[in-house]
């Protein structure tokens, strides 16, 4: 199955290339960056939304679900990127966006029309609550309740996100049916299967009932975080919408043609795990983002990478990630030099890595000003400072890709969208393609290397190491140990071998029962 072996790239259209100089990414810059993404060694790129869209949320607000946002450009110019990439042996993932619509979809807006339209059931209305006021104490994911009043019919709707991102009624057949011909479309199309959003939300309580209080929440906390969301969120009846889905997905897969199904999914293992029988063949593992990058040490880490194995049946296949279009980046949590740590990590877990755009690079966060703010999330947080004082918010980890040190990083020929990163002169693609030991470099070197096939299955076992070192053996002729610390360590190991790939990019050699690791190195050994 060709998504056990790939590597995939995850693409923020907004902010890759613009091809028509308005400041904005593009589907066709994306398509004359194909070569890139073929050199680099990735095997599928994963598109975040491009629908049509009043960009609300940058597209997660979904106008029309089978037509392309003008900003990006046409379906034609899909159906473009869609075959070069093909030509290039380059799968394509699309967002697919189920759980909620642009209020200015012709569905919501045929549902908040009248109380007895034939699409009212199609959204999640309900009553205020007997005393006045919202139905119950469900918080949305960006701040205040997830119940906006519609005054002419007198009803609250459910939104989980913006006011202007409604909930579609999951319960409702037609809804499903509906989502079901989206996905025939894209997938007609030729697209190789999608990433699904909020997965794990499709379905609330059907009674509606408040959320229990968190005993764990202090002040100055996420304030979503006053409340357990047992009734929000990981319903049992999505199991069974996800397995809907999955049937979909087969009617258009053949042998080496598998087309798959990424879902975003932010719960505790034993939860998560059980989204793979539920049809799903890559429940999205954030682990690595919440608990790992957190809390950067090896016994962490290794306890993070046990316990998922330790839940996965012999049919599961494990999936890693670092970074997204959501989180802060793995380079300025951690640190540059232990970013090149991380790299190695994930491209020699046993499993699927998705990989950030920028990351590469060795990308920052950027410094965004409230003036040049654009994410909803930060605006409605107005009075709450994020790192180094800046805005809180996801601008920072979507800053235009920096491709060469010409204005705007050869990203534009206009002001961007979002500022690029000051750091772009001296931390862009031109120049590290020309540096031998740089991050771009190290991506590609691990990309390769990952091709060998006890890489890519071999099991994986913890080997014993102290002093902040974390080692692994994937399968029985390879291990990979990881120095997280700024001082020389030692690893002993279970017999000699050959480096065959170091951060630091400068040694090959063979090496006895004892391996030296040097200052934030990580080392991949070929056992002998």
């Amino acid at each position: 199955m060709w998504w056990k072996e790939a590597v995939i790239y995850q693409i923020y259209p907004r902010s890759f290339q613009d091809a028509n100089g308005d400041g904005i990414g593009d589907l066709e810059g994306i398509r004359r960056r194909l070569p890139y993404l073929k050199g680099l060694g990735v095997d599928a790129l994963w598109l975040s939304p491009f629908y049509k869209s009043p960009m609300k949320d940058f597209g997660y607000d979904v106008a029309d679900y089978c037509d392309v946002d003008p900003i990006f450009g046409t379906l034609e110019d899909f159906r473009r990127l869609l075959e070069e990439a093909h030509r290039l042996g380059l799968r394509v993932l699309i967002d697919l966006v189920p759980n909620h619509t642009s209020d200015q979809h012709p569905w919501f807006l045929e549902s908040r029309s009248s109380r007895d339209n034939p699409k009212r059931d199609w959204y999640v209305w309900a009553d205020p609550a007997p005393g006045g006021g919202p139905p119950n104490n469900w918080q949305s994911f960006f701040g205040g309740p997830a119940w906006t009043f519609d005054e002419r019919t007198g009803q609250y709707y459910l939104h989980q996100f913006l006011p202007e991102q409604p909930d579609l009624n999951w319960r409702n057949p037609e809804v499903r049916a509906a989502i079901h011909e989206v996905m025939r479309f894209w997938l007609r199309l030729g697209v190789d299967g999608f990433r699904v959003d909020t997965l794990w939300l499709l379905a609330e309580d059907l009674l509606l009932r408040d959320e229990p209080g968190n005993p764990d929440w202090r002040p100055g906390m996420w304030d979503r975080g006053r409340h357990l969301h047992i009734h929000m969120e990981d319903q049992p009846e999505t199991h069974a919408y996800v397995r809907e889905m999955r049937y979909v997905l087969d009617e258009f897969s053949e042998a080496g043609r598998e087309r798959v199904m990424v879902g975003e999914i932010y719960l505790p293992f034993p939860q998560l795990v059980r989204y793979y029988q539920a049809g799903c063949h890559l429940p999205f593992n954030f682990h690595l983002i919440f608990r790992g990058l957190v809390d950067w040490r090896p016994e962490n880490i290794a306890r993070i990478v046990e316990e998922y194995e330790s839940l996965l049946t012999p049919w599961d296949w494990p999936n890693w990630v670092l970074g997204n279009h959501d989180q802060p980046r793995v380079a300025s949590r951690i640190g540059e030099a232990q970013a090149r740590v991380a790299a190695v990590l994930l491209f020699t877990l046993r499993g699927t890595p998705t990989w950030y755009y920028g990351d590469e690079l060795g990308m920052v966060n950027g410094e965004i000003p409230w003036e040049k703010v654009q994410d909803p999330a930060a605006l409605r947080q107005r009075g709450r400072k994020g790192e180094h004082g800046l805005p809180p918010g996801r601008d920072p980890c979507r800053t235009p890709m920096q491709w060469d040190a010409s204005p705007y990083a050869g990203f534009s020929t206009a002001e961007p969208w979002l500022p690029v990163n000051p750091d772009y002169p001296t931390r862009n693609v031109a120049l590290e393609e020309q540096d031998p030991r740089s991050m771009l470099n190290l991506v590609k070197r691990l990309i390769a290397l990952r091709k060998d096939k006890e890489l890519l299955y071999g099991a994986y076992r913890t080997h014993r190491a102290e002093g902040g070192v974390y080692a692994y053996l994937r399968g029985e002729g390879w291990l990979v140990a990881l120095n997280f610390t700024d001082k020389e360590r030692a690893l002993d190991l279970p017999r000699r071998g050959r480096v065959a790939l170091s951060t630091h990019l400068d040694r090959e050699e063979g090496v006895g029962g004892r391996l030296l690791l040097r200052p934030h190195e990580g080392v991949v050994l070929r056992l002998d």
